[in-house]
């Protein structure tokens, strides 16, 4: 096993090791861990000569901190295996030992390989990583997940019989077109849509008479296959894009409609798979899947792996994409936001955001959405695709803030919207991410703050001045839950901070350790409205924190809600909890830089997520009991905020991430690790606990991707 703990200047660099024998060279990239020591089994050839360590694969500065090679024994060696395929393996995860051993002989047989060949092949799988954004690796994740004949790693569902094209459900796509759009782009849409393998479609197209006028070619390709239909500015009312809309929906006679824009090719299989996912969902009201980009070479890049429906994100961005599919019965109900446009004309995209926005129902509190992602790179979009917006309608972000302003006022939501602000060298710059600032009730409710806490002076006393002193939100009370303090500095702090301030009580749990009761007992003995857990190594670093928390707390369909967290470095510790992720869950973009707007801005983006943490989380009291609170007899200490969370989502609640409460995190300092044997079984039992209530949860994060990966906190590909 090798070990290597090494701080890098750039952030997805990787040590290489090579292995020399007489007759070959052996290579083995290291993705490395920020902030912890990397460790992974390796296989050593007969007859190694020499070894050779790059630190780093690319250009940047490096401090190698460790170095280690020690040999395992087989035992040893083999149980390590087994459980990293249980944890990360995409073929053996939450299988028993039992049940991966079976397969592994399986497969040895099958393919006529060793035992031990095919069980290092699936150990090395694990630890592939592959960068979205560098081309060549989403190529090679291309060749391993959409080749036909890597049908164990491919995380797609197998292909459609032919058969299936004979079922009977007709989409009608909408396309908006003016004299800018090239013969090309539309040829390559049209291509896609008639070399679907599911042929029930029709294509309505919406053309402006300088279009028709100066491109003969449009009326020539609309000719050329019966399920599509030209109409003229004549044939449309003119309201601008309302009117076209309005035309082309009237023309469309399909079970499903929806808009796409030009220049966009859909894979062959694209409506197949809307098919496959209407006939497991069929209560279903809006589609949409994952897309990626094409540059003039025709070469793929730039996947935008999109999280299922997100209310909080489609309001802080718009992240839908180029195709959008409606029921007939939701296209009815969203369409009417047209009528109510900014400029004469916008591109594809802005329109389905904007109908999308219509989905989102204020105060809304529900078990059920009916939007729903095919979690697949259905649509390429070409890097020249040209949009139909013109050029004194802004930026996109000046365009998405008008949108979510209008969709704002138009349901008398008591919410502002307003360009967001982000950190950048530490100075304030605007983004093209939207921010809603939602409206606090007229009568302040009370919040308590819970704050368990054993000796510790030293962390406890600045968390405490810190949110006493720079905390603009004042309506709150502080509980110092104190678990069998005996330092005496701790205590003199204790009763002195209580009695300088009144919003300061503390309350004394004399029992063992146990995260959950004591925060149930701090719950008990709050009087606030809302209840605050926060750890006793935080420390805020602006004055609103508490009042953004607050404010979004308060709306009626949000559950939890969480903030933005960082190490005293300045890299993010906590940036929302992803399931599945190390195997229970993980949190988000941790260890990336403070001004990285993360994938696909979402570092930057208020959204709904599964869990949050609890070193400060938020939610109502009422929702709070109607949960029952933290688990107590099963998660002593590990993941019960992840369990919380997901109770609070099963009651049909949103949880939620904010990036405008942000604090200093000096993570588990109090509480110290599990490295005793006792804690280790302590935190398995809790494990398995959660992997037994949980499971399907755990295996499938609505607000992450398939696609990308459980083993790394940065979404790189899976």
């Amino acid at each position: 096993m090798v070990e290597i703990d090494m701080e890098r200047s750039v952030t997805g660099a990787a040590a290489v090791i090579t292995f020399e024998t007489v007759d070959r060279i052996h290579t083995v990239e290291l993705p490395l861990r920020a902030g912890k020591i990397t460790r992974r089994m390796l296989r050593v050839p007969r007859g190694v000569r020499r070894i050779t360590l790059c630190p780093i694969n690319s250009r940047g500065t490096f401090r190698l901190k460790h170095f280690r090679l020690v040999w395992l024994t087989p035992r040893f060696a083999k149980d390590r295996l087994i459980q990293r395929l249980a944890t990360n393996h995409r073929v053996c995860r939450g299988l028993t030992r039992k049940e991966i051993l079976s397969l592994l002989d399986h497969e040895a047989h099958t393919h006529r390989l060793t035992w031990k060949e095919i069980a290092l092949d699936y150990y090395d799988s694990t630890f592939l990583h592959f960068n979205p954004y560098i081309m060549s690796d989403y190529s090679k994740w291309i060749g391993m997940v959409e080749s036909p004949g890597l049908s164990l790693t491919n995380v797609t569902t197998t292909a459609r019989s032919a058969a299936e094209s004979d079922v009977d459900i007709v989409f009608s796509l909408g396309m908006l077109i003016d004299e800018n759009v090239s013969e090309e782009a539309f040829g390559n849409s049209l291509a896609s849509l008639v070399a679907q393998t599911h042929i029930q479609w029709e294509l309505v197209v919406s053309a402006t008479n300088k279009a028709v006028q100066q491109h003969d070619w449009l009326v020539v390709a609309c000719e050329s296959d019966v399920r599509v239909r030209l109409l003229t500015e004549e044939e449309s009312s003119s309201d601008g894009v309302a009117g076209q809309i309005e035309a082309i929906s009237s023309e469309m006679l399909g079970d499903w409609v929806g808009l796409m824009t030009v220049g966009a090719a859909l894979a062959s299989e694209a409506l197949s798979r809307f098919v496959e996912l209407l006939g497991e969902i069929p209560q279903a009201g809006f589609l949409y899947c994952d897309e990626d980009r094409l540059d003039s070479a025709g070469h793929r890049h730039s996947p935008n792996f999109k999280p299922g429906w997100n209310p909080d994100l489609l309001l802080s961005k718009p992240y839908l994409g180029h195709l959008g599919l409606w029921s007939r019965e939701q296209w009815q109900a969203c369409r009417h936001s047209l009528g109510t446009g900014h400029a004469a004309t916008v591109d594809t995209a802005d329109l389905i955001h904007q109908l999308a926005l219509e989905m989102i129902e204020p105060a809304h509190k529900s078990h059920q959405s009916l939007a729903w992602r095919v979690p697949q790179v259905l649509v390429h979009v070409p890097d020249n695709y040209l949009s139909l917006a013109v050029s004194d309608q802004g930026s996109w972000g000046t365009r998405h803030l008008a949108r979510v302003s209008d969709y704002l006022a138009r349901h008398d939501v008591a919410a502002v919207a307003e360009p967001g602000k982000v950190l950048v060298e530490a100075k304030d710059v605007v983004g093209e991410n939207v921010r809603v600032r939602w409206q606090l009730p007229e009568s302040q409710p009370l919040v308590s703050l819970l704050v368990p806490t054993r000796d510790g002076v030293e962390i406890l006393k600045p968390c405490v001045d810190a949110i006493l002193a720079h905390t603009e939100y004042r309506h709150f009370e502080l509980l110092i839950l104190d678990n069998q303090s005996t330092c005496p500095q701790t205590l003199a702090y204790m009763r002195e901070v209580a009695a300088r301030d009144e919003r300061v009580r503390v309350l004394h749990w004399d029992e063992p350790f146990n995260y959950s009761a004591i925060n149930n007992f701090g719950a008990r003995e709050a009087r606030g409205d809302i209840i605050g857990l926060v750890n006793n190594d935080i420390e805020p670093m602006n004055g609103e924190w508490l009042t953004e928390m607050v404010s979004q707390v308060c709306r009626p369909d949000i559950g939890c809600v969480g903030a933005k967290l960082y190490y005293p470095n300045g890299t993010i510790q906590h940036a929302g909890v992803i399931l599945g992720l190390g195997s229970i869950a993980g949190h988000a973009h941790r260890f990336f830089n403070r001004d990285e707007d993360g994938f696909q801005g979402r570092l930057k983006s208020t959204q709904n997520l599964s869990a949050v943490t609890a070193a400060c989380l938020l939610l109502r009291r009422s929702v709070f009991d109607e949960v029952n609170g933290l688990n107590e007899e099963k998660l002593a200490v590990a993941y019960n905020d992840v369990d919380l969370c997901l109770k609070v989502r099963e009651a049909g609640y949103r949880n939620l991430w904010t990036p405008y409460a942000e604090l200093y995190h000096h993570e588990s300092i109090s509480r110290g690790a599990d490295d005793t044997p006792k804690k280790r079984a302590r935190w398995l039992s809790e494990c398995e606990y959660m992997r037994t209530t949980w499971a399907e949860q755990l295996d499938n994060d609505p607000a992450y991707n398939p696609n990308l990966t459980l083993v790394h906190e940065d979404f790189s590909l899976r």
